[in-house]
């Protein structure tokens, strides 16, 4: 069986689904792994390291006879519809904004995993490759801080008088915002952070941060994931959040909700009550925001002079490393779906709707939407 590793096409992607040394876990399943020339090449993973692995490099469409596709973002719905009935697709694959590819997947007849709907259970940590990528983002958006930062960071002292330390507000405390705080501790910052979930307090204050308690409602739903709150508690939690806000001298906002536009954290109002020189950086840009303005992939000034970095494929900022872990997510999804070929028997897909991780990632099957869990009551998906 072929596994094929395509060029990513979306503009500015960087991350590549596998890495020269991950190939050999496949390889020793009995599959065959054939990468597109060039595709590796932004995370350091050249043609000739994917060779000296094991796999085949070639130029061109490596995709169509393909009975694997690995990718990162989703394939375009011209891609899909060129797959061979049968084929297995797995990548980030949003139902929300991806609909056009979701239906390309259903008419082809391809089976289409998506990586944003590995369950959060402890059999697929080594699968999960939202937190995998969260973690990167978390980390950029402390270093875009101090760089764009006219102050510095640490306490120093010095001939000329003491530098005080830079004040950093995180907010929301998951995956991301957690490898924030402790970037930003890391680099000498005095940090604090807020979450609508009370029991991140301890995971904040592990890393060396304040954590702020605004005495309000918890709001922990699914899978660690914070639940959407009402607009009039969300003013509430601007207003009690606006003087913690006001002292800061950078606010990184990680807040978001599955499925749903980002939660509004930072009014303009609040943000012109910010010290001029303020920056505001924002991981939630691509799915609406959580401060007012931001703007995907740029930088916004406001007219008192704060700075919002809105953040656009943030993980794919850091290639390397992004593309490292992500490969260990994807290839331990598909382990988890193969046969090993032994015994004379040649390797081949297991897709068993029974396993809870293989049933809630897939979003196609066989030219239908997959609905989990019909396998339990007896549907064919």
């Amino acid at each position: 069986m072929r596994v094929a590793v395509p060029r990513e096409i979306r503009d500015g992607e960087k991350r590549v689904a596998l890495v020269p040394d991950i190939i050999n876990k496949l390889t020793k399943l009995g599959y065959d792994v054939v990468i597109e020339s060039g595709a590796g090449v932004h995370a350091q993973a050249t043609d000739d390291l994917f060779t000296a692995a094991g796999a085949t490099v070639k130029s061109g469409n490596v995709i169509s006879d393909a009975d694997v596709v690995l990718c990162v973002t989703s394939l375009t719905p011209a891609q899909i519809s060129s797959l061979k009935k049968g084929a297995v697709t797995i990548s980030f694959l949003s139902p929300v904004t991806a609909v056009d590819s979701i239906d390309a997947a259903v008419t082809a007849g391809v089976t289409a995993f998506s990586l944003e709907l590995v369950p959060r259970i402890s059999r697929a940590q080594s699968m999960d490759a939202l937190t995998s990528q969260a973690l990167c983002a978390g980390y950029r958006a402390a270093l875009v801080g101090a760089e764009l930062s006219p102050r510095f960071f640490p306490m120093l002292m010095t001939a000329a008088g003491t530098v005080t330390p830079a004040q950093v507000l995180v907010l929301g405390a998951g995956v991301a915002g957690l490898q924030a705080i402790a970037t930003a501790r890391r680099l000498g910052a005095v940090v604090s952070a807020y979450d609508v979930r009370p029991s991140s307090a301890d995971e904040v204050k592990s890393m060396g941060a304040a954590f702020i308690d605004l005495e309000l409602e918890a709001l922990e739903g699914a899978g660690g994931y914070a639940r959407e709150m009402t607009e009039e508690r969300a003013a509430k939690q601007r207003e009690l959040l606006t003087p913690y806000i006001a002292k800061s001298h950078l606010v990184i906002t990680t807040a978001a909700v599955p499925g749903r536009a980002a939660p509004r954290l930072m009014t303009a109002a609040m943000i012109d009550a910010m010290e001029p020189g303020t920056i505001i950086v924002d991981l939630a840009a691509e799915t609406g925001g959580n401060a007012e303005g931001s703007k995907p992939g740029e930088i916004v000034t406001t007219a008192k002079g704060v700075q919002i970095w809105g953040g656009k494929d943030v993980p794919s900022q850091l290639p390397f490393h992004a593309s490292s872990l992500y490969s260990r997510n994807v290839v331990n999804l598909l382990t988890l779906m193969t046969s090993a070929a032994k015994d004379g028997e040649k390797v081949a897909l297991n897709i068993d709707f029974t396993d809870e991780i293989i049933d809630k990632s897939a979003l196609t099957h066989a030219g239908a939407k997959h609905t989990p869990g019909a396998s339990e009551k007896g549907g064919s998906n």
